[in-house]
């Protein structure tokens, strides 16, 4: 069975999982969003008190966890240990955390089969950091998503404000430059853009017209719904 692989990377706050999503939807094909799983990992290390920096205690707790992604009414489930999590792990924290924990090697290799599992049998979009670097390596088509860090930091100050929740706009920039760095600079898997991916800058861009590049670059532009 031949599949179809769409690798979306980029930094944080580029609305990767947005777009991916919307485009999937387009296609038909299953959006496998891997930030997800990546926070549902960090948030079990928080309950659990687990240090970010403690590999060794990091690497036991992998033994005790499982992370599945279902589709409820057509909205992506992700279950932590059987517990659905969707509604938990979108909080700053859980944020932090997930970039901190990603550097570590039992963390990648725990969700790196299922992760290649669903591209194999599925056709699949799948967003994340090194999808196609690492994960997804021969994807048919890859993707670099990014904008300016002050665009990305009013996006997520707007979705906050939104929710409510006071914060602080230069705080929320300084925080995704900080994480910018870490991504980058990680010694396991760094966010980087593939040799062959197409680069898209969003900062100026509306989301369906980010959604339209990305299917006009897998070939699939102004498609009707299905395949």
């Amino acid at each position: 069975m031949t599949t179809y692989n769409i690798a979306i990377d980029g930094p944080a706050g580029a609305g990767k999982s947005t777009i991916a999503r919307k485009a999937a939807a387009r296609l038909g094909f299953i959006y496998v969003d891997t930030g997800a799983m990546y926070r549902a990992m960090a948030l079990y290390f928080l309950r659990k008190g687990i240090d970010r920096n403690n590999e060794k205690a990091i690497e036991e707790a992998c033994e005790d966890i499982s992370i599945s992604i279902h589709y409820k009414e057509g909205a992506q489930r992700v279950l932590l240990n059987g517990e659905d999590v969707s509604g938990l792990i979108r909080t700053e924290e859980v944020s932090q955390m997930t970039s901190a924990i990603s550097v570590h090697a039992p963390v990648r290799e725990k969700l790196l089969e299922l992760q290649r599992e669903l591209a194999n049998t599925r056709d699949v979009i799948m967003d994340g950091r090194d999808i196609g670097t690492c994960v997804l390596p021969n994807a048919q088509t890859k993707i670099y998503l990014t904008a300016s860090s002050h665009v990305r930091a009013l996006r997520r100050f707007k979705e906050l404000e939104e929710k409510g929740l006071r914060c602080n706009l230069e705080e929320i920039e300084h925080d995704i430059i900080e994480r910018d760095y870490r991504d980058t600079h990680r010694a396991i898997a760094p966010l980087k853009q593939a040799e062959d991916a197409v680069y898209i800058d969003s900062s100026q861009m509306t989301i369906d017209q980010v959604v339209e590049a990305i299917l006009e670059a897998a070939g699939h532009g102004n498609p009707k719904d299905g395949r």
